[in-house]
C-alpha cells in the first residue's frame, strides 16, 4: 500500500519525474516523458503494479531525509542499532539517451543489512514484462514498446530474478558504496550506455546549484520560495518549455472519492501565474521558453484553443479509466488523459493574452505572428464572451455564466488594448476599448449580488467562489473598491480551519449542482494563497502573513505541496507536487515582501510639515 501523499519526494530530469517514499520505494515513474504511461504505478495500487524498493531489512520508514542543498538530489537516512545508512536518489538531467534513475547506498556507520525489490510494470502497471538477467550485474525487462535495463554495482550481490520481480539482499558497511542504475529505452532500439554514477551525481548537483544561484529574492520564507522554484523547474519539459500541472495522475481530492484527475499536462491558465513567478524569481530563460510553448500551442484557429495540451503541444488527450488499478486508498476511477481538453473555457483567452502582455513588459521578444494571434484571439472573445462555459474549475455539470470567465474576458480585452498601444494598432485599440467597457459593465451588473454582498460564482447565483479574490490582482477593480473588500470578507464562508475551499460543497451524498460530481474535496491550497494576497492588498498584512505561514506549515518534510489539504485529517490531497500550489506560494511571498518593504519605507519617511495658512 502506498504511503500518504505527503510521504513522497520528487526527483526528475526535466523530461519526466519519479516519486520516492519515506520507506525507500519509488512508487511512481513515467518514462520517457511526464505524460508517458507509468512503469512504476504502485502509487495507485500496490507493489504488484510496479515499484523499486531499497531499504534496510526490517525498517519501513526512514529516520530523516532531505534534498542536498538547493538541488533535486534526495538523501534518505536510516539509523539502527547496527549502523547508519544513506540512500541517495536522483535523475541526471538528460544530455543524450533516455531517462535513468540512480540510487546510491552508502554505509555511514556500522553494518546494515539491505534489501531491494524491483517490479517493472509497463503501461500504467498493467503489463508484466519478460524479465531476465543476461549477466550477474544486469537485469533487462521488455514488453511491447518499452524496455528497462538495471545495472547493479559491486557489492550488490547477485540479483534473484523471477518473472514477477527482482530481489536483492546485501550488507553495507561504513565507507562502502553500492550503486544501482535503472534506464528506460525503446524496446526496438539498443540500450544507451548508462552514466557513471559518481560523475552523474557531481553533474546533477552542479546543475541544480548553478540554476538555484539565479534566484533574485531575499525576503521572508526564502527557503520555501527556492524549493518551490526548483519544483517548478523540475516540472518543466525541457525540450519544449511546457510546465506540467503535476507529476502524477489520479491522486484523489477526497480519499475514496471520484475526483481523481490526470494532471501530467500543460494548462494554459497556469501560464500567467507561472510566468509572473519565474520573472519575479529572475528566471527569464524559463519564462521565455514557457511563452514560446504557449504561442506554439495556441497557434491556429482561436475556436480550437484548448485549456490544456500535452508536453509537446499535442491536442488529443482522451480520458480513459484504468480498471486494473484499485486507486490510491481505493479512490476510483483511476483516470489517464483528461476530457477537460475538449471543454470551452472562456477564461483561457485572458490567460494567453495576459501572459503575452507580461512577457512584453519583461522584455521577452515577441515576433509579428504573435500580434496576429493576439488580434485573432480577441476577435474570438468579442464574438463568444456572452456564451456560458465550463470555467476555471472545469465543471462536469452544465455550462454557466461564470463570473471569473467574464473577468478573464475583460483581462483579454484590457491586455490586448495595452499591447495595441505599444504596437501602434490604433484602429484595433478603439474596438478593444469598447469591448473592455462592455465587459466591465456586464460583470458589475450581473456578477455582483446585493443580496449576497459579494461577487458571486456565476450570474444569478448567491454562491461565492475563491476566484473572486483575483479581481484586484487582475486589475479589474482596485483593492480599495468597497465591492472588493466585501467580497474578501465573504470568503470566510469558504474557510475550513483557516484554509480556503474553492466553493461551497454539496450536501453529503448529493451531486454538486455546479460541478456535476458527488463527494467532498479538501481545501484548495492555491486559493488559500490567493486569500493571503487579497488580504494584503486590502490593507490587512498581518492577517495575510498568518494565512501564508499556515500554508507553509503543511508542506511536507522536503517542502512540497499537493493540490489540496484536508484540515480535519491533517493530510495532503490531490496530485503531487502541484505546480499551481508552488506558483501561488512564490507569488504570495513576493507580494508580502513588497507589502513589508512599502510599510517599512512609509514608517521611516519623515513626517510632512503642516501646510502654511
Amino acid at each position: 500500500m502506498a504511503g500518504r501523499i505527503e510521504d513522497y519526494a520528487l526527483i526528475g530530469d526535466l523530461e519526466t519525474a519519479a516519486l520516492v517514499g519515506r520507506d525507500g520505494s519509488v512508487d511512481w515513474w513515467c518514462a520517457p516523458r511526464f505524460d508517458s504511461p507509468a512503469s512504476f504505478a504502485a502509487l495507485l495500487g500496490g507493489p504488484e503494479h510496479g515499484r523499486w524498493l531499497l531499504a534496510p531489512v526490517g525498517n519501513r520508514r526512514c529516520g530523516r531525509r532531505g534534498y542536498r542543498g538547493d538541488t533535486l538530489v534526495l538523501d534518505t537516512v536510516w539509523e539502527s542499532v547496527g549502523g547508519t545508512v544513506r540512500l541517495t536518489d536522483f535523475m541526471p538531467p538528460r544530455r543524450r539517451g533516455g531517462p535513468c534513475l540512480v540510487r546510491i547506498v552508502e554505509g555511514i556507520a556500522g553494518r546494515v543489512e539491505m534489501r531491494g525489490e524491483l517490479s517493472v510494470r509497463f503501461d500504467h502497471g498493467g503489463v508484466v514484462p519478460r524479465t531476465h538477467a543476461p549477466d550477474r550485474r544486469t537485469v533487462v525487462s521488455v514488453a511491447g514498446p518499452d524496455a528497462t535495463r538495471l545495472h547493479c554495482g559491486p557489492g550488490a550481490g547477485e540479483p534473484d530474478v523471477t518473472p514477477a520481480r527482482t530481489r536483492f539482499a546485501f550488507p553495507v558497511e561504513a565507507g562502502q558504496r553500492v550503486v544501482f542504475t535503472l534506464g528506460w529505452h525503446p524496446s526496438h532500439a539498443p540500450a544507451p550506455p548508462l552514466p557513471d554514477a559518481s560523475a552523474a551525481l557531481g553533474g546533477t548537483l552542479a546543475f541544480w546549484t548553478d540554476w538555484a544561484a539565479g534566484l533574485r529574492y531575499e525576503g521572508p520564507a526564502r527557503d520555501a520560495v527556492m524549493r518551490s522554484l526548483i519544483t517548478l523547474k523540475a516540472l518543466t519539459y525541457e525540450p519544449t518549455g511546457g510546465v506540467v500541472a503535476a507529476a502524477t495522475a489520479s491522486l484523489p481530492e477526497h480519499i475514496g472519492g471520484r475526483r481523481n484527475w490526470d494532471y501530467r499536462f500543460c494548462w494554459l491558465r497556469d501560464a500567467t501565474f507561472t510566468l509572473s513567478c519565474l520573472l519575479r524569481g529572475g528566471y527569464r530563460r524559463e519564462a521565455a521558453a514557457w511563452t514560446d510553448w504557449l504561442v506554439r500551442a495556441a497557434a491556429g484557429d482561436p475556436a480550437d484553443l484548448q485549456p490544456l495540451y500535452g508536453v509537446a503541444g499535442q491536442r488529443r488527450l482522451p480520458e480513459t479509466h484504468a480498471d486494473w488499478l484499485p486507486g490510491y486508498e481505493n479512490s476510483r476511477p483511476v483516470r489517464f488523459g483528461n476530457a477537460a481538453a475538449a471543454q470551452f473555457q472562456l477564461d483561457i483567452y485572458g490567460e494567453v493574452l495576459g501572459t503575452l502582455y507580461s512577457a512584453v513588459r519583461a522584455g521577452v521578444p515577441i515576433d509579428g505572428q504573435v500580434w496576429e494571434l493576439m488580434a485573432a484571439l480577441l476577435d474570438h472573445v468579442a464574438e463568444h464572451w456572452r456564451e456560458p462555459d465550463e470555467g476555471i474549475w472545469e465543471v462536469r455539470g452544465p455550462r454557466r455564466q461564470f463570473v471569473h470567465s467574464k473577468v478573464m474576458a475583460w483581462v483579454a480585452a484590457d491586455r490586448a488594448l495595452r499591447l495595441a498601444r505599444v504596437a501602434g494598432l490604433r484602429g484595433s485599440a478603439r474596438r478593444w476599448q469598447a469591448l473592455r467597457g462592455e465587459l466591465r459593465a456586464d460583470i458589475c451588473r450581473f456578477g455582483w449580488s446585493d443580496e449576497r454582498g459579494a461577487f458571486t460564482q456565476y450570474y444569478g447565483s448567491r454562491r461565492v467562489d475563491a476566484t473572486a479574490l483575483l479581481i484586484p490582482v487582475l486589475g479589474f477593480l482596485p483593492a480599495t473598491d468597497p465591492r472588493v473588500r466585501a467580497t474578501v470578507d465573504a470568503m470566510t464562508g469558504l474557510t475550513d480551519r483557516g484554509f480556503l475551499r474553492r466553493y461551497d460543497e454539496a450536501p453529503d451524498g448529493e451531486v454538486h449542482e455546479v460541478d456535476g460530481l458527488a463527494g467532498a474535496e479538501g481545501a484548495f491550497l492555491a486559493c488559500t494563497f490567493w486569500y493571503a494576497d487579497a488580504l494584503a492588498l486590502t490593507g490587512r498584512p498581518a492577517e495575510a502573513r498568518t494565512v501564508f505561514e499556515r500554508v507553509l506549515d503543511v508542506r511536507n518534510d522536503v517542502g512540497l505541496l499537493a493540490e489540496e489539504w484536508d484540515p480535519a485529517a491533517g493530510r495532503q490531497l490531490g496530485n503531487m507536487p502541484q505546480a499551481l500550489s508552488h506558483v501561488a506560494l512564490v507569488n504570495t511571498a513576493f507580494a508580502l515582501d513588497g507589502t513589508r518593504r512599502r510599510t517599512r519605507i512609509t514608517a521611516q519617511a519623515p513626517a510632512r510639515r503642516p501646510a502654511l495658512a
